[in-house]
């Protein structure tokens, strides 16, 4: 299956300049969908991960099925504010601004192995970020896995190390 088909480019959005990378028709057509995760999950299968940690929001809609499926714990990296406990914060610079995202302080702990999972890599920050959580907790992170790489903003540079995972690269 291509999934270029369910991925339409949107210019000048959110801002002049940018052409945003829309996964919204992949979600809204149940076979490309289900391919596209299980595509992660496989990928993800020979990653010996114990746990995987998802990106607010989008990030969370892969994640979940896959964290179904290989029948592991599902840790959310959420933006500031948004967890009830302790948490650990990164602050990143993001395409539009500066971030921030938080992990829960007891998610994750010496020697788990942690693959992160977003919707799409972009510069490669959001992810750099999370690996600092994971690591400043004990875990280690496995991999990186995607949908959508963009490949034109570095992220290789900032993941340089890390096993990165996508399954389309514009």
């Amino acid at each position: 299956m291509d999934l270029n088909e369910y991925v339409t480019a949107v210019p000048d959005f959110p801002i002049d300049g940018v052409s945003f990378k829309d996964i919204t028709p992949m979600l809204s057509h149940p076979e490309a969908f289900a391919y596209s995760v299980d595509q992660l999950t496989e990928s993800a299968r020979g990653m010996d991960a114990g746990s995987i940690a998802a990106f607010d929001a989008r990030g969370f809609l892969w994640a979940a099925p896959m964290a179904y499926a290989l029948r592991l714990p599902l840790v959310p990296i959420r933006k500031a504010g948004k967890l009830p406990r302790a948490t650990a914060a990164e602050t990143y610079q993001g395409e539009y601004g500066a971030e921030t995202v938080e992990l829960h302080t007891d998610a994750v702990g010496a020697g788990d192995r942690v693959l992160l999972v977003d919707d799409v890599i972009a510069t490669g920050e959001s992810m750099r970020a999370g690996a600092r959580l994971v690591e400043g907790l004990g875990g280690t992170v496995v991999g990186c896995a995607a949908v959508i790489e963009l490949t034109y903003l570095g992220a290789q540079q900032k993941l340089d190390g890390l096993p990165v995972v996508s399954l389309l690269r514009y």
